[in-house]
């Protein structure tokens, strides 16, 4: 196999110029570079400040700051699972589907049975195919048992579930702001 010696110098300084232009992106555009056009709001950058605390008086002017107060950064870590507001129409709208998938999840309380029977239990209370249902097992045993499983249409989702002693839940829910009728487990 041949190559031509120009075509290949020529695709080398094609290649050496697109990494010259391209180059990597200005330091001084990241925000959380001290110095940055949009690093405090301020002029001359200065890096991103923190916000004053609860006990502290606040900046004179709106600048993007970063929280130091803990129960904002808890409610801003854990807002994927603020539901969806729903009005008092689409709740009563349910309601009645949330009853059924009680007295649904009331019939499997304390025999044996599995994700399948639960699935196919809810999907008949709720009018939905067993695959489009949020399905969550804690401890496994031989009776059903720390179980929750949800499902709906639109914004609006029946929750429902067996606990430990086997009591039932079912309730009406707006969906959670990441899309899930079940709210996320969380991790710290």
């Amino acid at each position: 196999m041949r190559r031509d010696p120009a075509r290949t110098a020529a695709t080398a300084a094609v290649l050496l110029l697109a990494v010259l232009l391209g180059g990597c992106a200005d330091p001084a555009d990241d925000p959380r570079v001290s110095g940055g056009p949009r690093a405090s709001g301020t002029p001359g950058g200065g890096g991103m400040r923190y916000c004053p605390g609860p006990e502290e008086p606040p900046l004179p002017t709106p600048v993007p700051c970063v929280s130091q107060d803990p129960a904002q950064k808890y409610a801003e870590n854990h807002a994927y699972r603020r539901e969806q507001e729903l009005t008092a129409e689409e709740r009563a709208g349910a309601r009645e589907k949330a009853d059924a998938l009680g007295r649904a999840l009331k019939g499997l309380v304390g025999k044996p049975g599995g994700e399948a029977d639960v699935r196919a239990a809810a999907a008949a209370a709720l009018g939905l195919a067993p695959g489009d249902l949020e399905y969550r097992q804690g401890a496994s045993g031989k009776v059903l048992r720390n179980v929750l499983v949800g499902g709906g249409r639109g914004k609006v989702c029946v929750n429902g579930g067996i606990g430990d002693t086997g009591d039932v839940t079912a309730e009406v829910a707006g969906r959670t702001m990441d899309g899930t009728c079940l709210p996320g487990l969380g991790g710290h």
